[in-house]
């Protein structure tokens, strides 16, 4: 395939046949990140651009929440502890007080156990340096890191120093092991501490004890001692050596036992990406120290509003991988920053730090005469506002009145108006459905079991049934009547049960079934008589015995023929 073809695929492929192309997204290209110098040193010839860095770099230190500090030795130089590569440190110094060939580095490297005038010097410098360290107080700077930790925005503190001013503030303690997985404390030690000692076979950690560092053998670890005196005295068998105890502190070209837990560390706070990294006396020789240095730094650049800070007496490292790293430079003492900020002490109670003169307050205060105007809360006369009737607005309250007084006014509490309360509708209550009553609960004869018949709920009907004609029901005593919608407007006559009895069954069949107007005689009209509605009861009342008719005849069916009559 020729170069053209291939370019004209890729056109095709990127085209959208179906509308015109997407927006194309404005690009916001940041403001290149330059690095600023501030040196503290010459206070006096400080310009206006110094006083801007200097105040970004206390308000770094105010309002930050997420700061990552990086120390070293120097920042535990001011409270007698030498540092290691200055010209007054430990390294140049430790070679004249021991008579060492070359520098004092050597008493710091994990080979000074093969010889026994190194572990003899190396067991000396250990011993007068735990000295140091106990008589040493923190510093200002060692008290600002403990506020940040105090007040939650302090990430982590990464520390090179084993002289453990850091970690005996409480803020600021660690944990010796160090945890593989969180949470961990808020200082990491990364070359350990004086403050422990170890044993070098069973690992066996407890409180460092400097006098048992004297000579040049190592202390024998007592546990080792005590497990192996079981074995061999009372279990006869071969002993395994005792251990060796030693400063938990690393030395050059040895492993570091925390290794593993604080590359974990690390990972968890790049990943957390700091708003403020800040490394502090310390020159960063070591590689470790370095790589984590530049992590840090690319992460927290990599956000709108990390900055990025050195402190120190020396200029910042130079190299390709530490190459725009730096937001800002600060050549000075760490001490003097720390009072710049100025913020509280963590142990430093706030109320017990505000003194009062009483007599300045007095004369400043007290001798001069107000003229202030008071309202009263409760005028004379007046209720509470809780007293008031809810239906009452703010503009029925009554006008306060309002006073001139001479002297110190009595602070009070601004009258309470409260809004007019929003008045509540009553609900409208469920409307009851209507259903249709018998005729034989509107009688004023009915019983109480008809009253609990017509309250029950009759099934709803879709459709208006026609209505139908009731069965015919017997109201009294052999009279049979039918119950229509429409009364008849004719009611027959009594009739005489005695005079039927004398009929023969044939003639008495004839007049029960007759069409003619009973007692009347037939040549007469009928005259119409009122309608009459004839309402079945429920419940036959009751009525008077009357003596049963053998002579009657009562039809048990209709006669043939006159069916369609009597419909």
């Amino acid at each position: 395939m020729k170069h053209s073809d291939q370019v004209s695929v890729e056109n095709e492929i990127h085209v959208n046949p179906d509308g015109p192309p997407p927006a194309k997204r404005r690009r916001v290209e940041r403001k290149p990140r330059t690095t600023k110098y501030l040196d503290l040193k010459a206070a006096s010839e400080q310009s206006e651009k110094d006083e801007e860095l200097l105040e970004q770099l206390t308000s770094v230190l105010r309002k930050k929440k997420k700061i990552v500090v990086i120390a070293g030795a120097g920042i535990s130089v001011s409270a007698g502890i030498p540092d290691f590569r200055s010209s007054t440190g430990l390294f140049a110094t430790l070679p004249k007080e021991h008579g060492l060939k070359g520098s004092g580095k050597h008493l710091f490297d994990a080979s000074v156990y093969k010889h026994d005038s190194t572990t003899s010097s190396f067991h000396t410098m250990v011993r007068d340096l735990s000295q140091l360290t106990r008589n040493a107080k923190p510093t200002p700077f060692h008290h600002l890191i403990a506020s940040l930790a105090k007040e939650g925005r302090l990430l982590r503190l990464y520390t090179q120093n084993v002289d453990g001013l850091d970690t005996s503030m409480p803020p600021l303690a660690t944990a010796v092991p160090l945890n593989t997985k969180g949470p961990w404390p808020k200082t990491i030690q990364l070359h350990g501490g004086l403050g422990k000692m170890v044993c070098s076979k069973c690992n066996e950690i407890s409180d460092f004890d400097g006098s048992l560092f004297e000579g040049p053998e190592a202390p024998l670890c007592k546990g080792c001692e005590e497990t192996d005196n079981v074995r061999t005295s009372h279990a006869g068998k071969r002993s395994h050596g005792i251990g060796r105890l030693r400063p938990r502190m690393v030395l050059y070209n040895e492993y570091n036992p925390d290794e593993e837990s604080i590359a974990n560390v690390v990972r968890a706070d790049i990943r957390s990406k700091p708003d403020a990294v800040i490394v502090v006396g310390t020159s960063m020789k070591i590689p470790g120290v370095r790589n984590m240095v530049k992590d840090m730094c690319r992460v927290t650049r990599e956000r709108k509003d990390g900055i990025t800070a050195w402190i120190n007496l020396d200029p910042e490292p130079t190299g390709v991988d530490l190459k725009n790293c730096w937001d800002l430079v600060v050549q000075g003492k760490c001490d003097d920053v720390a009072s710049l900020v100025h913020l509280p002490r963590y142990d430093e109670n706030v109320e017990e730090a505000v003194v009062i003169d009483d007599k300045k307050y007095e004369e400043d205060v007290r001798g001069i005469k107000l003229e202030v105007e008071i309202r009263k809360t409760t005028p004379e006369g007046s209720t509470s506002v809780k007293a008031e009737s809810r239906d009452s607005s703010p503009n029925e309250a009554k006008p306060q009145s309002v006073e001139t007084v001479q002297g110190m006014p009595t602070p009070s509490a601004s009258p309470k108006v409260r809004a007019a309360l929003p008045t509540v509708k009553p609900r409208p209550k469920q409307s009851k459905l209507a259903f249709p009553r018998t005729s034989a609960s509107t009688t004023s004869s009915s019983t109480p079991k008809e009253t609990k018949k017509a309250a029950q709920r009759k099934p709803r009907q879709n459709k208006k049934a026609e209505p139908k004609p009731s069965k015919a029901t017997i109201n009294n005593t052999f009279k049979a009547t039918k119950a229509s919608t429409a009364p008849s407007s004719k009611v027959p006559a009594k009739r005489d049960f005695d005079d039927l009895g004398a009929l023969s069954p044939r003639s008495a069949m004839r007049e029960e079934f007759s069409l003619r107007p009973r007692g009347k005689p037939t040549g007469t009209p009928v005259e119409p008589k009122e309608a009459v509605e004839v309402v079945p009861p429920s419940t036959p009342p009751q009525q008077a015995a009357r003596p049963s008719l053998t002579g009657t005849i009562s039809p048990t069916s209709k006669p043939r023929g006159f069916a369609s009559l009597i419909d």
